[in-house]
This record gives structure tokens, C-alpha cells and sequence, in this order.
């Protein structure tokens, strides 16, 4: 990837930005985990993949002060690149969540339930590895 391509696949972020993101990332995985609960597998494999994203933000907020904004199948990569030893231990949940990301917004086909708590699990790694992350950074 060229130097020009790889300035249009991020923007600078701040620590500030990282908490945003991270909040961002709770509130996502809590509505995954209610959705969980109330068996509406769509709803929380979709909470899931966003809390994911978020978490990979607010970890390469954290870490290397930008955050991706190209396409989600190139975003482990680079949270394996920048996100230094967090990221390359998220980049592994963030592969498993985003290919679920068409299927629970666009597709009619169903999520099983053990689909989404698969993601629901994902997603709670990598918020956990956030807030470690971004704890550290406000130290």
C-alpha cells in the first residue's frame, strides 16, 4: 500500500477520541448482551460487530493516534499494524465479527444462536482489551 493510499485509510485521533470510542464500544456490547438474553440473534451479532469496531478504534486511538475509515475487511490489518501487542491480540475477534456485519444488517438469512454468542463473546474480548488499552493511556 502506497503512502498516499495508506493517508486516506485513517484519520488522527486523540486520547480523548480513544475514550469515546471505548464508551461507544460499551454501549454496544451491552446491547448485544441484552439482545443475547431476549433471543434476538440479529440484533446482537449486529451490536456485536459495531462494539468490535469501536474497540478497534478506540485501541488504535490509543495506540497510534489514528483510527481506520476505509473499507472493514482491511481494519484488522491494520489494528494488527498500529494497535502494537493489543491490537494483534483483537485483530483475531475483529476477523471473526466482521464477516457477520452484511449478514445481520442486509441479509434476510438468519444468525443461529450460537452465531451470536460467538459474537457476543468476540465483541466482550475486545472491548476488554480496549479498556486495558485506553486505560493505560490515561495513566
Amino acid at each position: 500500500m502506497t503512502a498516499a493510499r495508506r493517508q486516506t485509510t485513517t484519520r488522527p485521533a486523540s486520547a480523548a477520541d480513544a475514550r469515546a470510542y471505548l464508551d461507544k464500544a460499551l454501549e454496544f456490547l451491552r446491547a448485544a448482551e441484552d439482545s443475547l438474553e431476549l433471543g434476538n440473534r440479529v440484533a446482537a451479532a449486529g451490536n456485536a460487530v459495531h462494539a468490535g469496531i469501536a474497540a478497534a478504534d478506540a485501541i488504535t486511538a490509543a495506540r497510534a493516534t489514528v483510527v481506520w475509515k476505509g473499507e472493514h475487511s482491511q481494519s484488522p490489518a491494520h489494528l494488527e499494524r498500529v494497535g502494537g501487542d493489543d491490537g494483534r491480540k483483537a485483530a483475531p475477534h475483529l476477523r471473526r465479527l466482521l464477516p457477520l456485519k452484511n449478514r445481520a444488517e442486509y441479509d434476510p438469512d438468519p444468525i443461529s444462536a450460537a452465531e451470536a454468542k460467538a459474537a457476543v463473546t468476540a465483541a466482550a474480548r475486545m472491548v476488554r482489551i480496549a479498556e486495558l488499552t485506553v486505560k493505560q493511556v490515561e495513566r
